[in-house]
């Protein structure tokens, strides 16, 4: 698929590429700044965080802070703008959160997992989303928790097989629908193309879907509004984008999938200051920008008066091939339109320039 053509179309710059050398696995904006984190595994077999600050057209490295578990992924999503703590997930199943000015301990530590936690997500901190501040976690043990880091050891939800059920490795989770104090759910992927959406508020499985491969990645539109968009990304180079608004009680919720290479598409990440734009990272070293159109009418009856959704379509918008790996995480700035950073396994950091976001 070709992007569609015309001068107002956005560009995806290169600003700045920093060498690592360390496998990094994840890279977050810190809010209100113009620093970033990148997190990963040394050559030794331990864990690094490294905090650089953008210098006009080069990458400061602050700060590198080595941890005794390689690091797999980390949110501030669950923390106050004052505290900008960051949570992390690590090889060993540690959930910890630290204070960037005071890394030696973590102000919270849980063994939160049996096997290594392969993603992380935060609610109800940074201003974002109503309710308590909760991070989850999925796990290769097959096992998804939220946890309340102002409550100790126990997570104060546990997703797990049921009896008799095969455990499935567990490779994204997400929060949405935390737009009032009761209402929270969490969506998780997994390694044989299942999508589960738990509903918090009444402990239950609220949905369930299969996209016949494995879930790479998935992320609400915005978790701070009434369920909107989900985007699940798969193993083979699929995205499917599901409209959240109109719960249909047998065919569940309207999508659009969308073949945008051919191999993995690892992340989706969505434009904070514009929810209908996102981004999608691949195993070929691409990444790909993206927009949805809304249909003229959302939803609409069946033939015995139920409502379901109507999905809307995908336009591509650009894209661009930066590395010769795959380019595993990838981060939008909370504060700055259009700037963007992602870590490719060719052991290299990159800031990225996306221009012309505000003609779309």
């Amino acid at each position: 698929m070709s992007a569609a053509p015309g001068p107002e179309r956005p560009q995806v710059v290169s600003h700045v590429q920093q060498a690592l050398n360390y496998t990094v696995f994840d890279c977050k904006w810190v809010p209100r700044s113009a620093r970033l984190l990148c997190l990963g595994s040394a050559a030794r077999g331990t864990g690094l965080i490294q905090l650089y600050e953008l210098h006009g057209g080069r990458l400061e490295l602050l700060r590198e802070i080595e941890k005794p578990k390689p690091i797999k992924c980390g949110t501030f999503g669950a923390t106050s703008l004052q505290q900008r703590y960051l949570a992390t997930g690590d090889f060993d199943g540690n959930l910890n959160i630290w204070n960037l000015e005071a890394p030696e301990i973590p102000v919270y530590s849980v063994k939160g997992h049996k096997e290594i936690i392969n993603s992380i997500d935060g609610v109800g901190g940074l201003g974002i989303g109503e309710g308590a501040p909760e991070i989850v976690t999925g796990s290769r043990d097959g096992t998804v928790k939220v946890w309340d880091p102002r409550q100790n050891d126990t997570p104060v939800a546990n997703m797990e097989p049921v009896q008799g059920e095969s455990k499935r490795d567990c490779w994204t989770v997400a929060f949405g629908n935390a737009y009032n104090q009761e209402e929270r759910v969490v969506c998780a992927g997994y390694d044989n193309g299942d999508i589960k959406l738990f509903d918090l508020k009444t402990m239950s499985l609220r949905w369930e879907t299969n996209i016949k491969n494995g879930v790479c990645s998935v992320e609400f539109d915005r978790k701070d509004i009434n369920m909107n968009k989900l985007v699940a990304t798969s193993l083979e180079g699929k995205f499917h984008v599901f409209d959240m608004r109109t719960q249909h009680p047998t065919k569940g919720f309207a999508s659009v999938s969308e073949k945008a290479q051919k191999s993995t598409i690892w992340q989706v990440r969505h434009l904070p200051q514009n929810r209908d734009i996102f981004m999608t990272s691949g195993g070929s070293g691409s990444l790909h920008l993206w927009k949805y159109e809304y249909p003229a009418q959302r939803s609409k009856k069946d033939s015995e008066g139920f409502e379901m959704g109507v999905a809307g379509s995908v336009s591509l918008l650009q894209n661009v091939t930066l590395s010769t790996q795959p380019i595993s995480s990838l981060d939008w700035s909370p504060d700055k339109k259009g700037l963007c950073v992602c870590g490719a396994f060719d052991q290299t950091v990159r800031v990225l320039i996306v221009t012309k976001l505000n003609k779309i």
